[in-house]
């Protein structure tokens, strides 16, 4: 006997990925619904390439009750209509929104870091997706943290077009072409030209100097992984469509060698090391595109502070960092506190 799951949110980009995601990883399910905006409904969206369809219905009229569970990937606003209407008619929401991330009362979950954190969700029946940036950090950093207890990150992440979704996409595209044709450049969703350009910049400037993509890191990071950590981070939108990477400098109060850090990312879960000291000996943002995993290289130690590593760290932002963690969290819901048959 399978779960009863909905996807909020299909005809997007995150939403699509979470139905490929779904059918590849064979996810148990009896029924599966798709809910979008009212233009959406009727539209016939293929699940990955399981060859199989689902219709959209319409998520201002969809009843809520008798569903296990939704992953939801509608923005904030969106999310806070209906989340509750879900959450309340007893359908457990997977939210892949900011929105409740900081919620005391809502668990915040990255399955490979803090899975017994799920216990959380009969709170408020909603259980938090982090930020992509942080995802693919924290699953990189818990190995190490537990070997050697992690004091400070320093990190820069150079992220990805599709983190600011279709549109962001479509810019970096129709900026390219127009640059080669010799056209005028036109800047709509990004704050400066992206294309064969980094902007610094990432979500609203606050009080303090720092964006809120920056503070999502920090706060995120100590939420999942420990609040004694200290955090700074440096976020830049690169030019490139899907695949975030960081480089990430950590200090460790128990002193350990590059390595013993290689071995134990080479066995920690979710993680693929890929670190030969040689040319091209290290993954790249293209070369993640459409895999599970996160990838980290370049793993050497700081001689700077006592106890230093350095490592570059990359992964599938629309993967780990959004539809595959989502679905990851279902399946760990599904394991403890939903157990069919």
């Amino acid at each position: 006997m399978g779960y009863r799951i909905v996807v909020a949110g299909a005809t997007g980009n995150v939403g699509r990925e979470v139905l490929a995601i779904l059918a590849e990883r064979e996810f148990p399910y009896d029924e599966l619904a798709a809910v979008a905006s009212p233009r959406s409904q009727g539209d016939t969206i293929e699940i990955g390439d399981s060859g199989k369809t689902v219709k959209c219905q319409n998520i201002e009229n969809f009843d809520w009750a008798g569903w296990d569970m939704a992953i939801f990937a509608i923005g904030s606003d969106a999310t806070a209509i209906h989340a509750p209407k879900a959450a309340a008619a007893g359908c457990i929401v997977i939210d892949n929104s900011s929105l409740y991330r900081m919620d005391p009362d809502v668990p915040l979950i990255v399955p490979e870091v803090n899975p017994d954190a799920i216990d959380g969700y009969t709170r408020r029946n909603i259980i938090a997706n982090p930020n992509c940036s942080t995802a693919q950090m924290v699953v990189a950093l818990k190995p190490l943290h537990d070997a050697a207890t992690i004091r400070r990150v320093v990190v820069s992440t150079y992220q990805s077009v599709s983190g600011a979704g279709k549109a962001g996409m479509d810019e970096l595209w129709n900026q390219t072409r127009q640059i080669f044709v010799g056209d005028e450049k036109d800047v709509q969703k990004f704050t400066k030209q992206i294309a064969f350009n980094v902007i610094p910049h990432i979500d609203k400037f606050l009080d303090d100097g720092s964006t809120k993509e920056e503070w999502k890191m920090v706060v995120e990071t100590k939420k999942i992984l420990d609040p004694r950590i200290k955090v700074t981070a440096t976020c830049v939108r690169v030019p490139v469509f899907v695949g975030h990477s960081e480089a990430i400098n950590i200090e460790t109060e128990k002193e350990l060698s590059a390595e013993d850090a290689q071995r134990i990312l080479r066995e920690a879960p979710g993680v693929v090391l890929h670190d030969k000291r040689e040319d091209g000996g290290y993954t790249t943002p293209v070369e993640c595109v459409g895999d599970f995993a996160t990838f980290v290289s370049r793993v050497r130690e700081d001689p700077t502070v006592e106890n230093g590593l350095n490592l570059w760290c990359v992964s599938d932002n629309l993967r780990k960092g959004a539809a595959l963690n989502a679905v990851q969290i279902a399946e760990l819901l599904g394991r403890r506190h939903l157990k069919k048959g």
